[in-house]
């Protein structure tokens, strides 16, 4: 097939492109007809649509497929024209019907694009004189046109919101979903109330109803939104709501909601299994108050109650106003009934300070009511009824300025009154000089030597005698008194060790059991200062911490462990085996000492299971290059096991019980050692 290649022939098809994308009507001809003739060289012809001259030599019809667009024809050359002219003349006419053909679907199309511009441009018009927000967005939420309603309603002009994600006009945007993973994006056809952000900051209710947007095809290309806004009446509804579940004067939940919300809690309760208390609040003697003093000082008072009894609950608890000055509390998800009853001090605790209001100094105590799920009941109505009751029984058993408490179940009733006495006691004791240190000593295996001590703490009870911390160390824990307990310890362990100290006994590890209250990041400060306060080296010091205490914020409890570990302080890893600790976390904690727990030591040697754990123990010591120590040991036989695993250090009734610092400090004088003082019987531990 013959083609256009030769120079004269480029020219000429240069010059025919030129025509067809410059040229309409008949200048494109009279073009057409001279680019045939001068390819030709041919003196007569031109470009035909109709039909051809009589006298024409040579003629070629131009067509595209089903399209005809007329005929080039020539005649008029000396010497004819040849097979060669004619393929020249085809080529020629094939490339002028592609061009025109280009040039028609051109022109087709930008007719259409005329139309659909000015049917968008229509369209934008109708969406413009709409009241309402309307917007549209692609797949992945950027917004891609925005109409007069959503400037008004929103502040931003068009130009300065589309192309932009419409996720930045959410209330928060690190609360709500990235709008590309929204089932609107997918499905479409939804209605919502959602809150949304200006341009000025305010945050507004809207109506917001979603369409998608589909092709030709069907499938979803963006969406169509909606909005509408709705902040006066939302605002209505939350004005009727509040009113209608409420408490006016608190904004407490009133009877209706607070019911509403024990159902839903005890739903929970009893699909988890947890246990839940009410307690039923009545203020004392607060009628006489409101009537001496008028009613506007009897409800700041109120609210001032509330105020105080909602900073002492946690943010999960239920607490609602009834009427007059009754409170309901509503506590789930408590690990023991008995803990509704510390509950029940902390509001009684946060009532001890005076009111002052209007220039008068106003003292409140209050008569509180306990009932439990699902021992006293299993609903809302009867939970409540019966904290009524207990909570009659509490206010018969004398108003004071502090108030009092009962629970409906005489069970609970005497627990809870052992416990408080116990707790109220020991806060006593504290400061009463009543507790005292015992020291069990930690004896070297080789040699028979003392090495170290624990010390326990023991409450000379001025009535009870001598309380030993199985008995008050929970209660202190529940409390939490264990913190200033622990505080005591460090002060009377740091005060014996220095008159040892003075005394010219030679420096040994006195090691203190730590609670995960005061395992802080102010911990390392405390045993500095100490240690400061006492004058003594840190050589006397050993803090026992438990494996559960490792596991919580590890690289924390790293970082406070090799503060201390700088100080010169030994640490030591208490009961370890019990816990669930990672032995890769294991060999990161600046530990010196590994405490194998008493109930594996128990056992041995008769209990494989124990052995082999004991065995394992020691080994992973040696691994990691920690000392060792078994506590508990109670006679030869675990002693020659323990020995011959590698153990170090034993603790236990073979050698000592704790005993008193007086008699401690003589067994360091004498050098006591194996078989000097052995316990002939097994005991329990009092550790």
């Amino acid at each position: 097939m013959t083609s256009l290649n030769a120079p004269e022939d480029i020219t000429c098809t240069i010059e025919l492109c030129e025509a067809v994308l410059s040229l309409r009507g008949h200048a494109l001809g009279e073009s057409l007809g001279r680019i045939a003739r001068a390819l030709l060289e041919s003196p007569q012809g031109g470009y035909f649509q109709g039909d051809l001259p009589e006298t024409s030599d040579l003629a070629e019809e131009i067509f595209h497929g089903s399209a005809f667009f007329g005929r080039y024809a020539v005649s008029g050359r000396i010497g004819g024209y040849d097979y060669i002219d004619r393929m020249r003349l085809a080529a020629l006419a094939r490339l002028t019907a592609r061009l025109l053909q280009a040039r028609a679907d051109a022109d087709r199309s930008a007719r259409q694009f005329e139309k659909a511009t000015e049917q968008l441009l229509l369209q934008t018009q109708i969406l413009d004189q709409i009241h309402e927000s309307v917007i549209t967005m692609d797949l992945t939420g950027f917004i891609t046109s925005w109409n007069k309603g959503a400037e008004k309603l929103f502040g931003y002009a068009a130009t300065e919101i589309i192309g932009r994600n419409i996720i930045f006009l959410y209330e928060n945007q690190e609360d709500e979903e990235d709008p590309s993973q929204d089932i609107f994006l997918q499905q479409g056809g939804r209605e919502m109330e959602v809150r949304r952000r200006k341009k000025s900051g305010e945050i507004f209710w809207a109506s917001l109803s979603l369409s998608s947007l589909r092709d030709n095809t069907g499938q979803p290309v963006g969406l169509i939104g909606y909005f509408m806004d709705i902040t006066e009446r939302k605002q209505a509804q939350e004005k009727i709501h509040h009113l209608a579940y409420y408490d006016a004067l608190t904004g407490l939940p009133n009877r209706t909601l607070f019911m509403k919300l024990v159902d839903q809690s005890l739903v929970s309760a009893s699909r988890n299994g947890s246990n839940g208390a009410l307690l039923f609040i009545d203020l004392n003697r607060f009628k006489p108050i409101n009537d001496t003093l008028g009613h506007g000082v009897g409800d700041q008072l109120l609210q001032q109650v509330a105020v105080r009894f909602k900073d002492a609950l946690r943010d999960d608890d239920i607490m609602a106003r009834l009427g007059s000055d009754e409170f309901v509390v509503g506590l789930f998800d408590l690990n023991q009934h008995y803990h509704a009853g510390f509950v029940a001090q902390k509001l009684l605790y946060a009532m001890e300070h005076p009111y002052l209001i209007e220039g008068h100094e106003l003292r409140m105590g209050a008569s509180i009511g306990i009932s439990t799920y699902a021992q006293d009941g299993t609903d809302s109505e009867t939970l409540l009824r019966l904290a009524d009751i207990a909570m009659y029984r509490a206010k018969k058993c004398g108003e004071n300025d502090h108030g009092s408490y009962a629970f409906y179940s005489q069970e609970m009733n005497r627990a809870a009154l052992s416990r408080l006495h116990i707790e109220t006691g020991l806060r006593r004791a504290i400061g009463s000089n009543e507790l005292l240190l015992y020291y069990q000593p930690k004896i070297n295996i080789e040699d028979g030597r003392i090495v170290g001590a624990e010390a326990l703490v023991r409450w000379q009870h001025p009535e009870r005698g001598l309380v030993f911390p199985s008995e008050f160390i929970p209660i202190a824990e529940e409390s939490r008194l264990v913190v200033r307990l622990g505080e005591w310890v460090l002060e009377a362990a740091c005060r014996q060790a220095a008159a040892w100290q003075r005394a010219g006994l030679a420096p040994m590890r006195v090691a203190i059991n730590l609670s995960a209250g005061e395992f802080t990041v102010s911990l390392p400060g405390r045993v500095q200062a100490a240690l400061r306060r006492h004058g003594i080296d840190a050589d006397w010091l050993e803090l026992e911490i438990t494996e559960s205490m490792l596991m919580i914020g590890t690289d924390d409890v790293i970082a406070i462990m090799e503060e201390i570990a700088g100080l010169g302080v030994t640490l030591s890893l208490d009961d370890f085996g019990t816990g669930y600790s990672s032995l890769s976390y294991l060999k990161r904690f600046p530990i010196h000492t590994l405490k194998i727990d008493r109930s594996f030591i128990m056992g041995i040697p008769k209990d494989q299971n124990d052995c082999a754990i004991a065995g394992a123990i020691i080994g992973i010591a040696k691994q990691l290059q920690h000392r060792v120590i078994a506590e508990g040991v109670e006679n030869a036989e675990q002693l020659d096991f323990l020995r011959n695993q590698g153990c170090e250090e034993i603790q236990g009734y073979f050698f000592s019980r704790p005993v008193a610092s007086l008699e401690m400090e003589k067994m360091l004088r004498e050098d006591r050692r194996f078989g000097v003082e052995r316990c002939p019987d097994s005991v329990d531990d009092l550790n």
